[in-house]
């Protein structure tokens, strides 16, 4: 598969380096840990596999890759001068946009020097005599840190088919979390696209402007709303920024954490035609607030059923072939795989020159040199797209030889699905800590307000460590069941479980179906965080050096 980098730059291995805490990541997640360590006067040392920051913004250069929550409020909030003086150009900005304002935060606040780039970390071993995290990289780096802080991102490992024949395929084949740099040139060539998921939505639309065709190979039907994408008018910019508290104070209290207006009306307590005016009004605004049309949605399947007839009637109405509508009209449970954000999606497949081909009904069999056969056709092709997703929320940490007290690994710890407390920490990995795992609400939120929250509790926490000499944080196995059990609880009263999707690793071959997320939003979320603080770290054990154990 082509690279989405070239050659790494050398340089000579650090060997025994002492730091105060190690950060893995220089995404949003790692830069911004990185920011409140060093204002708590702690050294801090940051691994990045990619050559710059941004994290999966860095990676996802396809064609077309944006955001799907509006640019006003996908940002840092931390500091109103940062919120004053950068500008956005578009409601759901482009990832060279992304980018561009993650080099911003990362300059403005001095943060590349304590970076170490084009490095992946590849072990992180708990060292129970000294008391501190050992770990150790791909270029031979072996340094130690009391606190080993995973900033790894929860869309970063990419999820790659393995198909019989890959690699005697004769052209370039690419992945959408790994793009090149350079980008692609897809004129006049005979592209194949694997995967209908977010990237394949937005990213088909603009390869099929210039492939001479496009096959699209679809295994299930994804939802997904308009996105009206526009340019930003300053008047607008300014009159957000007018009163950016205020708005930044509204998203934190929603569980999306962005703010929208929400109906909360129940759909089955409306008329037809009170649904179907609200659907249209929701549609003609567009992106994620969709799901905001009515509050059971999420809740009633007779009630997502209405918003699901919906948005297949409206997929009926823009594919002109009924066949090819009828193919891209999903069945199952709407907003419940990731809800998908577009522009022009759908109306791409009344372009001539693109195909859509049911590989459920007819499964890719092998890659030939010339093409990707199936079971009933040769599909001849100049170059394959993998739009087929992540391995979500613990694929980037168990690529990772993390080992915990008595030698314990994380995999095996994770062997039935991920476990932790409050996505924070897991039992047994002391002064380890994990910015939105798997039991937070991490990608059902707006991730970045997700990453403040965490961030600035762990800043709180380790303060307090500093003050009070504690040497070991471990969060207890009994804390850890009741906030499993509380996330197991808070799925099953949605509908969200009852959908194959990545959310509970269904999109990995062999992972564990574990409902990774917590769902009960980052409002309630944050209230339980300062409510654990105000009780005494309740679910945590300390030790210090000159106090006795603390509960």
């Amino acid at each position: 598969m082509t690279a989405a980098t070239g050659t790494r730059p050398d340089r000579p291995a650090e060997v025994g380096s002492v730091f105060d805490a190690i950060v893995v990541g220089a995404g949003f997640a790692g830069m911004y840990m990185l920011h409140r360590l060093r204002g708590l006067g702690f050294s801090a040392r940051v691994y990045e596999a990619g050559g710059g920051v941004g994290g999966t913004w860095y990676w996802n250069r396809y064609p077309g890759a944006r955001c799907d929550v509006e640019s006003m409020q996908y940002s840092f909030s931390f500091s109103e001068e940062l919120d004053q003086e950068w500008n956005w150009s578009e409601k759901y900005a482009p990832q060279s946009e992304i980018l561009s304002y993650a080099n911003h935060v990362a300059d403005r606040f001095d943060l590349r020097r304590h970076i170490v780039f084009d490095t992946r970390l590849t072990a992180a071993t708990f060292d129970e005599v000294e008391n501190c995290w050992r770990v150790e990289t791909d270029r031979g780096d072996k340094v130690s840190a009391k606190f080993c802080i995973m900033a790894v991102g929860c869309l970063s490992a990419p999820n790659r088919p393995h198909f019989k024949g890959l690699e005697d395929f004769q052209g370039p084949i690419y992945h959408t979390g790994e793009w090149p740099h350079e980008g692609v040139d897809f004129t006049g060539l005979r592209v194949g696209v694997i995967g209908t998921g977010s990237s394949a939505i937005q990213s088909i639309p603009i390869i099929a402007q210039q492939a001479s065709a496009l096959t699209v190979f679809q295994r299930t039907a994804t939802y997904s709303v308009p996105a009206w994408n526009e340019k930003l008018t300053p008047e607008y910019r300014q009159s957000i920024k007018a009163d950016y508290p205020a708005l930044r104070a509204k998203a934190r209290a929603r569980p999306t954490g962005f703010y929208f207006p929400f109906n909360m009306k129940s759909a089955l307590e409306a008329s037809p035609e009170e649904r179907e005016k609200q659907y249209e009004e929701a549609w003609a605004k567009g992106g994620l607030p969709f799901l905001g049309s009515f509050g059971d949605l999420l809740f009633e399947k007779s009630a997502n059923d209405t918003i699901a007839d919906f948005a297949r009637r409206k997929i009926r109405s823009i594919v002109k072939d009924p066949k090819t509508a009828e193919l891209l009209c999903p069945d199952n449970i709407f907003g419940c795989k990731r809800l998908c954000v577009d522009t022009g999606y759908f109306e791409t497949y009344n372009l001539p020159h693109v195909d859509l081909v049911n590989i459920r009904a007819t499964p890719i069999d092998k890659i030939t040199p010339e093409g990707i056969r199936t079971t009933d056709k040769d599909y001849p092709l100049d170059i394959i797209v993998f739009a087929t997703g992540f391995d979500a929320m613990t694929g980037s940490l168990l690529k990772i030889d993390i080992a915990g007290r008595d030698g314990v690994k994380l995999q095996d710890t994770w062997s039935a699905g991920p476990v932790n407390y409050l996505g924070l920490q897991v039992p047994g990995f002391p002064n380890m800590f994990t910015i939105t795992g798997p039991g937070s609400p991490s990608v059902l939120a707006n991730v970045i307000l997700a990453i403040e929250q965490h961030v600035e509790w762990l800043g709180d926490l380790l303060r307090h460590a500093q003050a009070q000499g504690i040497t070991e944080i471990e969060a207890h196995a009994t804390a850890q069941e009741s906030w499993m059990a509380g996330v197991r609880d808070s799925a099953d009263r949605t509908l969200y479980p009852r959908a194959n999707s990545w959310y509970t690793g269904s999109n990995v071959p062999g992972k564990p179906r574990v409902f990774m997320p917590y769902i009960g939003g980052v409002g309630r979320y944050r209230q339980i965080c300062e409510q654990m603080v105000a009780d005494g770290y309740k679910g945590f054990r300390f030790e210090a050096k000159t106090a006795a154990a603390a509960e």
